[in-house]
């Protein structure tokens, strides 16, 4: 069904549980409304620059496609060639944001020139290389590359590592000695470079208690050294070939990568949907987009009520803030004690003896697109009605990772 693309606003908790009272939990929701605004909001903050929708923030064709179609956003950052080629049949710019060794795909790749033409792939080592050339074999279309250039902060000499753990090449030079081996090969053109600073896109600075003040110190580091090593990477790859694009950033660092005349575009795709692991930034602030419902199930004491389901528990490192967020009725607290369950979450806290058995709860998820993996399809509300429905990738038989 048609996606919708006019909104007054947010839809409120209350609109949002009329709208959907009909539906069997469990469901998720994207409000139109709230989806919209953190969309400009996003091109607002790029300032010019253009947006690549990161895929794995989203997870749902529908809302690739619609957010493509607009203004400041172009290509499609996938998280495997698997996805990348199967969303190239339909768009016409996909850059694979990590390396990949799945043989069958790259063999698809080499042999199809439509795909060819569409898919870049990413490559970080000699090693990749190697491999890649040899799954791809010798004859067929040229196939594009990226490199990765590691963009993390470190310190003393290396032993202090602030940042994701992603690509070895980490120095202007290794970066273009990559690039020239990426150009000596026959099959492969050299068409880009990225760099993603996770540190800065993916931490919050405002969170509570005295740690966000060493979180900005860190950042404020991390951005002066990255746009500087960054900046002579671009050069001296440019030395080896030219570039089409070099990519860089993710929601929460968006202005500061945008400030590097290096960057030609921004990654971008978690403040489409505003999860809770970005109501940390000072910033920017998107509005809540994606909610899911669970329904009441057992009312195991006078001072609380279970919920079926709720473990939908984002990755990345154990801790509280990987769960999910009770957020309506407010007042709800997970019990720490069971956290969010694979068949029943209990909750607690002064609306837990308000709910009754078949009330629903609304949550909201720690990250973006995982919320996709759980559900066949996002309800799309728009002015606190239901105006159609966009399957995930799950509903369309589609499991990438």
């Amino acid at each position: 069904m048609t996606l919708q693309t006019t909104a007054t606003g947010p839809t409120s908790y209350d609109d949002l549980a009329r709208a959907t009272a009909d539906l069997e939990t469990p469901y998720a929701v994207l409000d139109l409304g709230a989806f919209h605004a953190n969309a400009e909001d996003l091109v607002r903050r790029a300032a010019g620059t253009p947006i690549r929708v990161a895929s794995k923030s989203v997870r749902c064709r529908e809302v690739i496609s619609r957010t493509l179609a607009l203004p400041g956003y172009a290509g499609v950052l996938a998280f495997t060639l698997p996805e990348a080629l199967w969303l190239a049949r339909d768009i016409d710019d996909v850059v694979v944001g990590y390396p990949s060794v799945d043989r069958a795909a790259l063999a698809l790749l080499a042999g199809d020139e439509l795909l060819a033409s569409r898919v870049t792939l990413m490559i970080d080592s000699i090693e990749q290389l190697e491999l890649t050339a040899a799954a791809i074999g010798p004859g067929g279309p040229p196939i594009r590359v990226c490199v990765e250039l590691d963009a993390s902060l470190r310190l003393v000499g290396g032993r202090v590592h602030l940042g994701a753990r992603r690509s070895p090449t980490h120095t202007p030079a290794e970066a273009a000695a990559l690039a020239q081996s990426v150009v000596d090969h026959p099959r492969f053109t050299l068409v880009g470079l990225m760099a993603y600073e996770g540190q800065i896109a993916g931490v919050g600075d405002n969170q509570p208690g005295l740690r966000k003040h060493a979180v900005r110190a860190m950042q404020r580091l991390s951005a002066r050294e990255l746009a500087g090593r960054r900046a002579a990477a671009v050069a001296a790859v440019r030395e080896v070939a030219p570039l089409e694009f070099v990519n860089g950033g993710g929601t929460g660092s968006i202005e500061s990568t945008a400030a590097e005349a290096a960057v030609t575009e921004i990654a971008a795709g978690s403040g489409l949907f505003g999860p809770h692991l970005f109501d940390h930034y000072r910033r920017f602030r998107p509005q809540p987009a994606v909610h899911f419902a669970l329904s009441v199930v057992r009312r195991p004491s006078p001072r609380h009520a279970t919920v079926l389901g709720g473990g939908w528990v984002a990755s990345g490192a154990i801790g509280p803030d990987r769960l999910p967020t009770p957020v309506w009725p407010r007042g709800l607290e997970l019990v720490p004690a069971e956290g969010a369950g694979e068949v029943q979450t209990p909750l607690t806290g002064a609306a837990a003896a308000q709910l009754r058995i078949g009330d629903r709860v609304w949550f909201r998820h720690t990250k973006a697109g995982e919320v996709c993996e759980h559900v066949d399809a996002l309800h799309l509300v728009a002015d606190g009605e239901v105006v159609g429905t966009a399957p995930t990738y799950r509903g369309e038989g589609k499991a990438f990772l």
